[in-house]
């Protein structure tokens, strides 16, 4: 079998990603890219639970890439993220070191993996103010018609389900230009979590987050010019969190709210998953309650057979 490009890590949120991406990267001699939608904006720290601390393992911090490279209120996109990775990537593989790829945005993961050749798209506001009045549930409906790049896996609010059926538009009715992005054999490793287990761990970080500042942060983030529609864009943890502040939902209704929109988009992260296995993508399934060492040695088993 030919060796492998790339090892990547992939699970839900609370699975465990980071710190396992971590102490294989120190174990491997290596850099870590991220595979983050959210982590890639900088100043939102705690709300995407970048969790810088992780990189860091016996006083030495493993080298990250695509983490707080933009700034808050700019749409990225996954055209960007393809260019970003591959610079990434190309800068890695110069050091003679095997990336690692590891994150939960199964857009993102899939289109380095599959190598999807993606073209700009640009606004199409006569859309936009077609689709302006329709719910978030008929908004998800509609994207579901489609079938080539989305699903409702990252789409937890109307403006970015608008974006995404934009884009869908966008490809249907322009011939995608060739671009060149190279096809990466990638040992794929996905962490899987009890379900249970993992409802428990985010209910327990989520109130962590909370009293370590998170409201504060996006405080903060308004105060210092991020437009609150630009913050509900982003989802989860800012959507809900913006509402608080705004006046929009009490506490309560805020963490009961936020608390199941991230157990669902967990739910949602795990349906990208299979349907990528059904795609022809070989994931690897570990337990996220195996000991370190034991995970790392599963890794290293499977490079040593290549």
């Amino acid at each position: 079998m030919p060796t492998y490009d790339l090892i990547t890590i992939l699970g839900p949120t609370a699975s465990g990603k980071t710190p396992f991406a971590a102490a294989l990267g120190y174990t491997l001699n290596t850099e870590i890219i991220s595979a983050d939608s959210r982590q890639i904006y900088r100043h939102m720290d705690l709300g995407t639970g970048k969790d810088l601390a992780d990189y860091t393992i016996g006083g030495h911090t493993i080298p990250y890439h695509l983490i707080d490279i933009a700034n808050p209120g700019y749409k990225y996109n996954v055209f960007e993220y393809q260019r970003d990775f591959l610079a990434a990537y190309k800068t890695i593989r110069q050091k003679g070191l095997l990336p690692i790829l590891c994150g939960g945005t199964g857009l993102y993961l899939e289109a380095v993996l599959k190598g999807y050749k993606l073209i700009p798209v640009p606004e199409n506001q006569e859309l936009r103010t077609r689709l302006a009045d329709k719910s978030l549930e008929e908004l998800t409906e509609m994207l579901a018609q489609y079938k080539s790049l989305h699903n409702s896996t990252d789409v937890d609010t109307a403006k970015r389900a608008i974006r995404a059926i934009e884009i869908e538009e966008y490809y249907r009715e322009h011939p995608v230009q060739e671009r060149e992005f190279p096809q990466l054999n990638s040992l794929i490793i996905g962490v899987d979590i009890d379900r249970d287990l993992r409802r428990e761990k985010i209910t327990r970080r989520l109130k962590q987050r909370l009293e370590e500042g998170m409201i504060d942060e996006v405080r903060q983030l308004i105060a210092q010019g991020t437009a609150p529609e630009d913050l509900i864009y982003y989802g989860l943890e800012y959507k809900f969190l913006t509402q608080f502040i705004l006046g929009e939902l009490t506490y309560d209704e805020m963490f009961k709210g936020l608390e199941t929109a991230i157990h669902q988009f967990a739910k949602r992260q795990m349906t990208w998953f299979r349907g990528m296995e059904r795609k022809g993508f070989m994931i690897h399934w570990l337990s996220a309650e195996l000991p370190m060492e034991e995970k790392i040695a599963f890794v290293k088993g499977i490079l040593q057979e290549n």
